[in-house]
């Protein structure tokens, strides 16, 4: 068994060897708090989630960091814009952010450290960069030297003669516009820290190279981010971390994103979908099978009718998962192991489309079985599509998704089951008269109000039908 994944840096499929055998050690970059997230943002977090899945049921023990850039400018600007603390806004979308990733069901981080609070960290490797040569203080600015790394811009490939670094407002005394900064020099207003160069704050590309060289040391396995961040963010990490001294990360993740009319979404550009408001149109549960099945590195264009075929498709798996759990008269536990094509497709660069084509392929099967009757093979199949959905953290099983419909209103389901019920009454009266017509007339009638009735053993049952 290998787990081969894509290596941004060697811009090729290798085999994952980890640093320590047996551990995983992950760093992805975080949220920049300065608004609530959007379904790209909880992508992102959502691929590598199923992906630390992945390496744990391949008996890993896995050290995830994400960590959360809470001061820069944007956040700033908001501050400003809104008359708040800075603060206070990063704290509030701090907290939207977590909640958005609960509601998706991705598992808590191992550590979750905030940029604010490893300015220390930050300040000593500053300081050793400068002895090195590879740094140098201006006017209350601390830069990185690029020309004095030559491995810079590898990750990237450009050309350094042609490269055109990103600025803010105040980066004066750069020796090279190239040069990027690390330390930004106090301005009126704002939030700032002491240093041995004066007060002011942190650079957002030294944050991520200080507290990845303090959770995970001076080497670690997988570094992982959106495609938009590999330059400047990540090229810059590179070089302060190499040239600090640190071995950094062995291999570079990158997930794509999620786009509207062929664009990045972005707050920005003023075309991000809130998940606060997609989780009041959607179960959850289908938010995450939309946003986590398709490939991590292929695009994903955002529709609503995208999102319909989702929720058509995880209506056939929960609706065999529940018909088989009727059954069995009970809870079937997942499966030890998952089936050898599923485990094929997720060793290949987290093939989660092919993982899932296996996952359908079996609900057929298990569909195939309940039409026999054969309660033996139905409840097989269902033990393993439980341990393959378990993977996707899709298990409707699971005990964080069974308290999602209570999430939703569980008093207002009880109602209209009530209400549900009594007109099913009067339908198998019907029927037992022999009544067809009216008691399919009922059937429609409900069907027409988004119902679904189907009759199994256990008398008749109804559904939501998908949208």
């Amino acid at each position: 068994m290998t787990i081969r994944l894509y290596d941004t840096s060697a811009r090729q499929i290798r085999d994952f060897t980890p640093l320590k055998p047996g551990c995983v050690s992950i760093y992805l970059c975080g949220a920049t708090v300065q608004a609530a997230p959007h379904i790209g943002h909880i992508r992102s977090y959502l691929n590598f989630d199923i992906m630390r899945r992945w390496f744990r049921y391949r008996g890993y023990q896995v050290t995830f960091i994400r960590n959360v850039t809470d001061i820069d400018d944007k956040i700033i600007a908001k501050a400003h814009e809104q008359g708040r603390p800075w603060w206070a806004i990063g704290y509030e979308n701090e907290r939207a952010f977590n909640e958005g990733y609960d509601a998706l069901g991705c598992l808590p981080p191992t550590y979750e450290p905030r940029a604010t609070g490893h300015v220390p960290e930050m300040a000593e490797m500053m300081q050793r960069l400068i002895e090195r040569g590879h740094a140098y203080a201006a006017d209350g600015n601390v830069y990185f030297d690029v020309r004095s790394f030559p491995q810079y811009l590898e990750l990237s490939r450009q050309e350094l003669d042609n490269l055109q670094q990103p600025a803010g407002a105040g980066e004066t005394g750069k020796r090279d516009a190239r040069d990027f900064a690390m330390w930004k020099a106090a301005k009126p207003g704002e939030p700032t820290w002491p240093t041995p160069w004066g007060r002011g704050r942190p650079g957002w590309h030294l944050e991520c190279s200080a507290m990845a060289h303090k959770y995970l040391g001076s080497a670690f396995d997988i570094h992982g981010g959106g495609l938009d961040l590999i330059f400047p963010h990540h090229e810059n990490e590179i070089a302060q971390a190499k040239a600090y001294g640190d071995d950094f990360a062995q291999y570079w993740v990158h997930n794509a994103w999620v786009t509207m009319a062929g664009e990045k979404m972005a707050k920005s550009l003023g075309n991000s979908v809130l998940v606060s408001e997609m989780v009041r149109q959607w179960r959850p549960i289908v938010l995450r099978y939309y946003l986590g099945t398709p490939h991590y590195r292929s695009m994903i264009e955002y529709s609503e009718e995208s999102l319909r075929e989702a929720e058509s498709a995880f209506a056939r798996i929960e609706g065999f998962v529940q018909r088989v759990v009727e059954k069995a008269g009970g809870v079937v536990e997942p499966a030890a192991e998952v089936p050898p094509a599923f485990a094929e497709a997720m060793d290949d660069d987290f093939g989660v489309p092919q993982a899932l084509a296996v996952v359908h392929t079996t609900v057929r099967q298990g569909n195939s079985a309940l039409a026999a009757d054969d309660k033996e093979a139905a409840v097989a199949r269902l033990a393993e599509v439980r341990a393959m959905l378990g993977v996707l953290g899709l298990d409707p099983l699971d005990t964080h998704w069974v308290g999602e419909a209570g999430d939703r209103g569980e008093d207002l389901h009880g109602v209209v089951d009530s209400l549900v019920r009594l007109v099913l009454d009067q339908r198998e009266s019907a029927r037992a008269r022999k009544d067809w017509g009216t008691a399919d007339a009922i059937r429609d009638q409900l069907n027409q109000t988004g119902l679904v009735i189907e009759d199994s053993p256990q008398g008749p049952r109804w559904s939501l039908a998908p949208r």
